[in-house]
């Protein structure tokens, strides 16, 4: 079920209502995990039972970490970690290894092939493992203790909530247990932030409807093999495009899901932080998916030793991290490069860092280089098929001879690529504080609801739903 469909409406709709009203108080969990079940669901009901055993393992798993034997508890974490990757890797990278490593024809490799990708598993699975491990050092730090209650019921109504909730349960942002799970508690109507709600829906939805699905039309001419016949200016304006939108559509998303937790009385982890103003890929990575990239920070950058033991291991951690989280993304090796890519340039960062160099150019410079590079490894994401992509290179350096611009291609790609760069041009130009935002801010939320009556692009899924 989409965030920007019919019968997400009528079923949000009725929730908020009934979750609000005093007599269902004590029943807001329930409501929230039978809607979220509802919602997961609606087009594949089948992915439920795959959603309710994770549930399971996780609520067993992480209620005897707390309670159960002490002398078992480090078992009964690692079982439950490697239930989390075993469900992830069964379902995500099964096809990848049967194309991989089976000749065609092959039985085996043509079950592995056929195994279904389940929306949002990859998502849901680290909160799995979030919430395993959370638990298990919550003997360890204090803050971390009562996330896993004792009695099983509320134990289950807790856990059911934070892992399904459908505001975040299929493309994030990545919640920690420690994050979401003291929030927990009776919610009142009059607590609700209507302010950051409405801004964070607004923006959400505008960025998704009118920018990310009218990009998509234009973008769709990046995919084998039209490409072929455009000229190397438009396969780099589309190129662009395909930044923008792969932002726009999922900084849309996530401001969806938080404005939806908000008006459920929730708070969830910001995601993006205007990532295209960045001067160093690593801060890129502090702008840009901000709750995956505080996952694998926690959760596996440092217990690999982060940079504890001297630079070549932070290196090692450094591309390990980024490679695993590249394939994270996807189950095929065009995914696992983008990783390492993006891991060599954090090493090589690291290093000259380390070294004491630097390179003084102005601030804009910085910026319209990692934009670029970052650019184009989007090009791995739009064309998992690697040798696709050295097509796709050689034709943006080797297509000038073509007569033809394509200038309504290349027109609509920047008309709508626009308001992702004034988002984030307006961003710069509020670091201090302005008195003209005050009145102009009003003006921007009514120009972009009207522009989502008007001129929202032809509904799809959001990108990253297949992650």
């Amino acid at each position: 079920m989409l965030f920007n469909s019919v019968p997400f409406l009528l079923l949000v709709l009725p929730t908020f209502l009934l979750y609000y009203l005093p007599f269902m108080r004590r029943f807001q969990l329930q409501l929230l995990i039978i809607s979220s079940f509802i919602f997961y669901a609606w087009s594949m009901p089948w992915l439920l039972s795959l959603l309710v055993f994770s549930l399971a393992i996780n609520l067993a798993s992480s209620h005897a970490v707390v309670h159960g034997a002490a002398a078992m508890r480090r078992t009964y974490a690692t079982l439950g970690v490697v239930a989390n990757l075993a469900i992830l890797v069964f379902f995500k990278y099964s096809p990848l290894v049967g194309r991989s490593f089976f000749p065609e024809g092959s039985g085996v490799g043509e079950f592995l092939i056929s195994i279904p990708l389940p929306v949002g598993i990859s998502f849901f699975t680290f909160q799995g493992i979030s919430l395993v491990v959370d638990a298990y050092r919550g003997k360890d730090i204090a803050a971390y203790n009562s996330i896993v209650v004792k009695g099983m019921w509320e134990h289950t109504l807790r856990i059911s909530t934070f892992i399904s909730f459908f505001a975040q349960l299929v493309a994030g942002p990545v919640v920690k247990a420690h994050e979401f799970l003291p929030q927990v508690r009776t919610k009142y109507f009059k607590e609700i932030d209507w302010h950051s709600t409405f801004a964070c829906l607004v923006t959400g939805y505008f960025l998704k409807m009118v920018v990310a699905d009218n990009l998509k039309d234009q973008t769709f001419w990046i995919t084998f093999p039209y490409f072929r016949d455009m000229h190397s200016i438009t396969l780099v304006v589309l190129l662009f495009g395909y930044s923008m939108q792969i932002f726009a559509d999922f900084a849309g998303y996530s401001l969806i899901a938080i404005g939806l937790a908000h008006g459920f009385g929730y708070m969830l982890m910001a995601n993006f932080n205007f990532p295209y103003i960045s001067t160093t890929f690593s801060e890129f990575w502090r702008r840009w998916h901000i709750s995956l990239s505080s996952f694998l920070r926690e959760y596996l950058y440092i217990p690999l030793g982060g940079n504890r033991k001297g630079g070549f291991n932070t290196y090692r951690n450094l591309m390990l991290t980024m490679v695993l989280g590249g394939l994270w993304h996807g189950a095929a090796w065009s995914y696992a490069v983008w990783g390492f890519f993006h891991g060599l340039v954090l090493a090589v960062e690291r290093l000259v860092k380390d070294l004491g160099w630097s390179v003084k150019l102005p601030r804009t410079i910085h910026m319209l280089f990692i934009f670029s590079m970052v650019t184009l490894a989007w090009l791995l994401f739009k064309l998992p098929d690697f040798d696709h992509v050295v097509e796709y290179m050689r034709a943006l350096f080797g297509n000038t001879h073509i007569t033809n611009l394509q200038p309504i291609i290349i027109f609509f790609t920047l008309l709508f690529s626009a308001p992702v760069v004034g988002y984030h041009l307006l961003y710069l130009w509020n670091q201090r504080p302005r008195a003209a935002m005050a009145g102009l801010r009003p003006v921007l939320y009514g120009v972009m609801l009207f522009l989502i009556l008007v001129n929202a692009g032809g509904g799809a899924s959001f990108i990253y739903f297949q992650f």
